[in-house]
């Protein structure tokens, strides 16, 4: 009898220990989801329609404080860009699940990561040339 308490004891420790391994794992993961969900805002045309930083544009919304928005949970984010809708297109077929997640996390991030520069091009065009004289 005593060993059959050790053993369910040990069980149900084991059992708490693994239900807190993924949460500590999600949020190690979260801050590298969102600097990937911020190349991929930037590169797959995300800030075509929605600006830099989703700041909104005549084209499609602001998305800055979309994280607050108790209507868009991450549920109705992630079918949003799977389907798209009110004049944004669908992403199913360009994004895999993963991309989508991270997507997700930049913008549910409280402090969204801004993208390094583009790769072979300056953050900034270059400044004029002096007039000559």
């Amino acid at each position: 009898m005593v060993l059959l308490r050790l053993l369910f004891s040990a069980l149900f420790v084991a059992s708490l220990a693994s239900l807190s391994l993924p949460a500590q794992a999600a949020s190690s993961n979260s801050d590298a989801d969102a600097q990937a969900g911020a190349l991929l805002f930037r590169d797959k045309g995300c800030a075509h329609c929605h600006g830099d930083g989703g700041v909104g544009t005549p084209k499609a919304p602001s998305l800055v404080d979309i994280r607050k928005d108790k209507d868009w949970p991450p549920e109705k984010m992630t079918d949003q860009i799977l389907d798209g809708g009110h004049k944004m297109p669908p992403f199913r077929e360009s994004l895999t699940d993963e991309e989508i997640a991270q997507l997700v996390a930049y913008l549910r991030a409280a402090k969204r990561p801004a993208p390094p520069p583009p790769l072979g091009g300056a953050a900034t065009p270059p400044a004029p040339a002096a007039p000559k004289n």
